[in-house]
């Protein structure tokens, strides 16, 4: 992970998951190093901090065009967004960096 940010109770996030690669939850819990996180489907599964990204809830149901306006530019956030476009049939999308 890159620049380290401050995840904490309540806090939405993504985690890895052999299935779907990324799914998408909120922290309910921290211990140590340790988060429990509650899943989309209302499961709860425990991850390392170190391997948690922050979810960008501010994010339009339509995704960006120009994956430099992200919030967050890291791997759940850039397949969440392609994989929204493409739904949408708008296959078009950019990284001006």
């Amino acid at each position: 992970m890159g620049t380290p940010v401050n995840i904490i109770v309540g806090s939405h996030v993504w985690v890895e998951d052999p299935v779907e690669a990324w799914i998408d939850g909120q922290v309910v819990e921290i211990n140590a190093a340790e988060a429990e996180i509650e899943i989309v489907n209302g499961k709860k599964i425990v991850a390392k901090l170190s391997k948690l990204y922050p979810k960008d809830t501010e994010a339009t149901a339509a995704g960006v065009d120009d994956l430099t306006k992200l919030s967050y530019l890291h791997e759940p956030g850039v397949l969440q967004n392609l994989k929204t476009r493409y739904e949408l049939n708008e296959i078009y999308t950019a990284s001006f960096l």
